[in-house]
């Protein structure tokens, strides 16, 4: 994550109740705008549909998460010996094979676990003494990471390192490619909101069941949040060319104030990650590279960019941290990954860790191809499907003249995506990207679709390094005058405010669904480790029919759901410390304020936080 703070609730309840108050009130027939017979049909089948039982559905997603560059793509891997010898091809043999050890290069996504345990690789290199590493902002968004590598005795620093050698905390036991260590965060945030909900908390929020007392809304409202992550992570050689890993850790987390839904004072503690894992690979003598990964257990996961999978753990009501964002670990990941230089599959089945209140009861499976057929294109494709879910769609059918319920078990998703820097990182010029998806569903008509391009251009050998960029994205909404449902399924969508939580407070009223969003991005970085991101964003209803939206919005008079504005900053002060914050405004638009009934007053958010970790 660079900045995983964006926040966003998005709220999904019954939507009998809210569709009865529509039709009581006339609204029905002017949203669809069908007939007094249909209407009549519509209500009757509504109130005897009101007996079912349909369980509330909604979900809050906040804005930072475990760490700040987890899934961000790597765009440049520097290897810089610190001590470099007289002897000038030492070096360039020492650089060569450290390089091949990491395993890791350009265009795959970082993951600090698995750097963190292919230095340990990487360190029984000949003439290594030790390694270590730190991150760095990549010239288009992604990340540099520039390995720092000490020569030395390789015979002596396998003596061993670590606490049972009498070394330093964290590191609790390192030697002869076994590496034990201890894991820490420690994080603190501070929001606040004037005017959340566009001051209307009573409409955006009615009938939600993450409300608990008071929750913010007209005027300012502030509240304070706090985790503490810890665990145990290790990995362990079975032969030259394979290791064992494993993770177990567990979050303490904690809210204080007057949030988005509540302003109760919460704390929990719960497991986080808990899994096992295989990894291995080699390169032959032409310099092919051939690795595996295979792990299942408590962890994260994103799919490519999170266009589709990214938050895989739900936070807020009773675990408090909802803007901290400080779960992400699924319930179950069952993974296999194989990697043959630079094109990866992978194999997957998910089962999120959904919030106890609106668990849905849904699992994922899928598999992701990627590859990159020529110099700085890369290509993806990807099918998913939900073979189990009780998340319901609420389907207008007008031949019945009246609702019907469907459900997300059976969903298929089908996927195309690539991006393209004709230029080498490093060198101004152009970049370029495209996702195309289409969803469907083996229990039911359904034919729903979703996709964004984007073009920029960066200059990082300029100062302050700037890059500007545009993007559109289309989440299609449903046409009620079709039997088929066409509204976009979000599924696990999100990530960060500079992938797919788009806009940090119109995120909490409109996600990936119903929604065209034109996105103004730049990006700025006056020193290597301190970024600023302005974004300036215009988004529109793609269907006037929203059920399944946020209940005030179900039927909309108008497209216009309003424009934001807002700045984010990020701060690498060095590898253990990471501060972030951000300032944004949001208009409403014509169909936020005709469903507020005039009343929409412009919202105001500012957050920052500083996260520690070792």
């Amino acid at each position: 994550m660079g900045s995983n703070l964006v926040a966003a609730s998005t709220v999904r309840l019954h939507p009998y109740h809210n569709l009865l108050l529509f039709l009581i009130q006339g609204d029905l027939m002017r949203g669809l705008r069908i007939g007094a017979a249909t209407a009549a049909l519509f209500l009757s089948a509504s109130i005897g549909l009101l007996s079912v039982v349909v369980p509330a559905t909604a979900s809050a997603q906040g804005v930072a998460g475990v760490d700040p560059y987890t899934n961000q793509l790597i765009e440049r891997i520097n290897i810089r010996i610190v001590n470099p010898s007289a002897d000038a091809g030492l070096n360039a043999r020492v650089q060569d094979q450290v390089r091949t050890a990491l395993g890791v290069f350009p265009g795959e996504r970082f993951s600090e676990r698995l750097i963190e345990f292919q230095i340990t690789r990487a360190r029984r290199t000949r003439d290594v003494a030790s390694i270590d590493y730190e991150i760095s902002f990549g010239a288009r968004g992604g990340l540099d990471v520039n390995v720092a590598v000490t020569l030395g005795d390789t015979a002596a620093a396998e003596t061993g390192r670590g606490m049972a050698f009498g070394g330093k905390f964290p590191t609790i036991y390192d030697k002869n490619g076994t590496f034990v260590r201890f894991k820490l965060d420690l994080f603190g945030l501070h929001y606040a909101n004037n005017n959340a909900w566009y001051g209307r908390p009573d409409l955006m929020l009615a009938g939600n069941p993450l409300v608990q007392g008071q929750p913010a809304g007209a005027g300012y409202d502030q509240w304070v949040e706090a985790y503490a992550h810890y665990g145990i992570y290790g990995i362990t050689p079975i032969n030259a060319n394979t290791y064992v890993y494993g993770g177990l850790s567990a979050i303490t987390s904690g809210s204080l104030g007057q949030e988005l839904f509540t302003d109760r004072t919460r704390s929990f503690t719960g497991f986080e990650d808990a899994y096992v894992g295989i990894i291995g690979g080699q390169t032959d003598a032409r310099g092919n590279r051939f690795s595996y990964n295979l792990t299942a257990g408590r962890q994260r996961f994103t799919l490519a960019n999170g266009f589709l999978i990214a938050n895989t753990a739900a936070n807020g009501d009773e675990r408090a941290a909802l803007q901290a964002n400080a779960r992400w670990s699924a319930d179950m990941l069952a993974l296999a990954q194989l990697r043959y230089n630079d094109t990866k599959f992978e194999l997957f089945y998910l089962d999120p860790d959904e919030l106890p209140l609106l668990d849905s009861q849904t699992t994922y499976a899928g598999a992701n191809l990627e590859f990159q057929p020529a110099a700085g294109l890369q290509i993806g494709l990807s099918y998913v499907t939900s073979p189990k879910s009780t998340q319901q769609y609420f389907v207008f059918d007008p031949v019945l003249g009246g609702p019907v319920i469907r459900t997300r078990e059976g969903l298929e998703v089908f996927d195309a995506r690539f991006t393209y820097s004709p230029t080498p990182p490093g060198q101004a010029g152009p970049f370029f990207g495209a996702e195309y998806a289409v969803q469907r569903n083996r229990n039911f008509d359904m034919d729903a679709r979703a996709g964004w391009i984007e073009a920029g251009y960066s200059w990082p050998q300029a100062r302050w390094s700037p890059t500007i960029s545009y993007r559109v994205a289309r989440f299609s909404g449903d046409d009620p005058t079709t039997a088929t449902y066409e509204r976009w399924d979000p599924m696990l969508s999100g990530g960060t405010g500079e992938q797919w939580v788009q806009g940090a407070n119109h995120f909490k009223v409109v996600q990936d669904s119903n929604v065209i969003a034109h996105r103004i991005q730049a990006r700025f970085r006056p020193s290597p480790k301190f970024e600023i991101v302005p974004q300036l964003w215009l988004f529109k209803a793609d269907s006037l029919t929203n059920i399944g939206g946020n209940p005030a919005l179900t039927f909309l008079s108008d497209k216009d759901y309003g424009m934001e504005a807002n700045v984010t900053a990020k701060w690498f002060v060095n590898r253990n410390v990471y501060v972030h914050g951000h300032i944004a405004y949001t208009v409403p638009g014509d169909a936020a304020k005709a469903a507020l009934g005039g009343d929409a007053k412009n919202w105001l958010s500012l957050m920052a936080f500083i996260r520690y970790s070792f």
